[in-house]
């Protein structure tokens, strides 16, 4: 497919512009209404003679002139991504982000104070202040409140992007704001997760309750056999048994004590294990 150039430089976005003039700071590329941007002289390649096409990512540099690059950032205008802390000023955090001068997340788009090597999930957007990119936590504005063609089972595509004391807030089919409660969560979830999970409820709020696992679903089969391979991994001995603590269990065996204690006794009742006060025992 023939590329086309740019109609105009759009910040923050990938580009196809046309290389004009060659000079000593480097290669001066020009959209279709006669605006030019600096490609720095170390991006430059040798088939990008006059008139060639190059695919660069338009943003602003350390003075806050729009320059051109052709290393792609982990986040373009309006996308979301996990990003690293890499240094913090009284002003606002710096992100790395991929591209030499980092992502600026002002503390008035910050939740919480940000330290230096956490990860946070964030959208680059245009900040209308200063004419920048620059990182937001704060989604609020982003979340379509009106819920359509979403009801309790439905399967929806989520993404992590915060842990809040309920629980993990998610972006839901890209457009909604959802959550996943901490004491219905037995498996590990990071920031930044893509995965498949289920509709609880759709709040009136706009906000959708969310679950690992289909509500409803019994996973009888899958837990024992988890329990059971993790017996045998263990040299047919752990030292758990119905007694034992909650939370323990949902670290050990990524389980409820409930699905925990209705394995036990599967495996019990097809005799593959015995269950002591010190603990389970693989049987045979």
């Amino acid at each position: 497919m023939k590329k086309e150039i740019n109609r105009y430089l759009e910040l923050g976005k990938i580009n196809t512009l046309r290389v004009d003039r060659d000079t000593t700071p480097g290669l001066y590329l020009m959209a279709a209404d006669g605006n030019d941007v600096l490609l720095p002289g170390q991006y430059a390649t040798d088939d990008m003679i006059e008139n060639a096409l190059v695919d660069v990512f338009l943003y602003t540099d350390s003075e806050d002139r729009l320059v051109a690059t052709t290393n792609k950032p982990l986040a373009m205008l309006d996308d979301f991504a996990l990003l690293e802390v890499k240094d913090v000023a009284p002003f606002g955090a710096f992100m790395e982000w991929g591209l030499p001068k980092d992502l600026l997340v002002p503390n008035m788009f910050q939740k919480a104070p940000f330290v230096v090597g956490e990860k946070r999930y964030i959208q680059v957007v245009y900040d209308e202040r200063t004419h920048r990119l620059v990182g937001t936590e704060k989604l609020g504005d982003f979340f379509d409140r009106n819920v359509k063609g979403l009801s309790p089972n439905k399967e929806v595509e989520i993404v992590v992007i915060s842990k809040t004391p309920l629980g993990f807030k998610c972006i839901v089919n890209s457009k909604y704001e959802g959550l996943i409660y901490h004491n219905e969560i037995f498996e590990d979830v990071k920031l930044g997760d893509k995965r498949t999970a289920f509709v609880k409820t759709v709040r009136k709020d706009g906000n959708i309750d969310l679950a690992l696992r289909k509500p409803g679903t019994k996973k009888d089969g899958s837990s024992s056999n988890k329990v059971y391979a993790l017996l045998k991994q263990n040299k047919g001995i752990m030292p758990y048994n119905y007694k034992s603590d909650a939370q323990l269990i949902k670290q050990v065996f990524g389980l409820s004590k409930k699905d925990f204690k209705r394995s036990l006794t599967k495996l019990q009742d097809e005799g593959k294990i015995e269950v002591k006060e010190t603990g389970i025992y693989l049987k045979g």
